[in-house]
């Protein structure tokens, strides 16, 4: 790759990435290649056009064909590039966290839509985001509620760094903040809004995943336990408590698993509210109120 890249222009170089990629199966192989070679020339997609023609220094070249070597065996974009959009947010991302995936947004869309039709939108909230990860959907909720506060939990010391990281990075870290704690068993008070997108694959079940999530994604944030409904035991558990009077919990949910979820928060008081499809039309986001 380095050899072909030398002296070619930006346009050619995204062609060939691209043709790379093609053969090698990759699913988006002209989106990546334009992300990778963004990233290696520190350009955002209108200056990467405005650039097609400039020349690929030899430097350059050999960083992209490094960047293309890492995804040629099956490195997802975000793990190489460190971060993903989401929300129209940009996150960092670390091997500590997962990378926000687009069904996600389902839990913001609908999370959005129950304080729109509460009139809450511009309350002052309080938003509790179990098993927080990266942050990406607290502060995507933040992005939209100027005046929420948020306070994300996970077991993962090293997550939490990343969370916060993200909400200096986008200046919402004023308004969130994040604890130590397994879902919600460290949080006092109530709460608003009751987030979460936690582990929900059944553990015999994670050897079938894609290699790209499997081996790139941090292991306690799939594990659901042999179920995979561990979490929203859980979270079930602690949501009445949690929950105030008006208050709602959303939660994302794997395929398959709405009648399970809806069976737990049942028997812990809680009635389904909402549910909300992703875009194959899988129910991925469950809402739920305190009877």
């Amino acid at each position: 790759m380095t050899a072909t890249l030398r002296g070619a222009s930006v346009a050619h170089a995204r062609r060939a990435l691209a043709e790379q990629f093609r053969a090698g199966g990759i699913d988006a192989p002209d989106l990546d290649a334009r992300i990778l070679i963004s990233h290696a020339l520190g350009l955002d997609h209108a200056g990467l056009a405005s650039a097609a023609n400039r020349q690929i220094s030899d430097l350059t070249a050999t960083q992209i064909e490094r960047l293309a070597a890492r995804r040629m065996v099956g490195e997802p974009v975000a793990r190489i590039i460190g971060e993903k959009e989401f929300w129209s947010l940009r996150l960092a991302v670390t091997p500590a966290v997962l990378v926000p995936r687009p069904e996600t947004e389902t839990v913001v869309e609908l999370a959005l839509a129950l304080l729109k039709d509460d009139g809450a939108r511009t309350a002052v909230l309080r938003i509790a985001d179990l098993a927080t990860g990266s942050g990406a959907i607290l502060l995507a909720l933040l992005s939209e509620l100027p005046h929420a506060y948020g306070l994300g939990t996970d077991v993962d010391v090293e997550a939490l760094h990343v969370a916060r990281a993200n909400a200096l990075r986008l200046g919402l870290d004023t308004r969130a903040a994040f604890l130590a704690s397994d879902y919600g068993a460290a949080l006092e008070g109530t709460f608003d809004l009751v987030v979460s997108n936690p582990p929900y694959v059944a553990s015999a079940d994670i050897a079938a995943l894609a290699p790209e999530v499997r081996e790139h994604d941090p292991r306690h944030a799939l594990d659901g336990g042999p179920d995979g409904f561990s979490a929203y035991r859980a979270i079930a558990a602690d949501a009445p408590r949690l929950l105030r009077p008006d208050g709602h919990v959303v939660v994302e949910i794997g395929a398959g698993q709405q009648r399970g979820v809806t069976s737990l928060f049942a028997a812990a008081g809680l009635a389904i509210t909402a549910t909300r499809p992703d875009l194959s039309g899988i129910t991925r986001a469950v809402g739920a109120k305190r009877r």
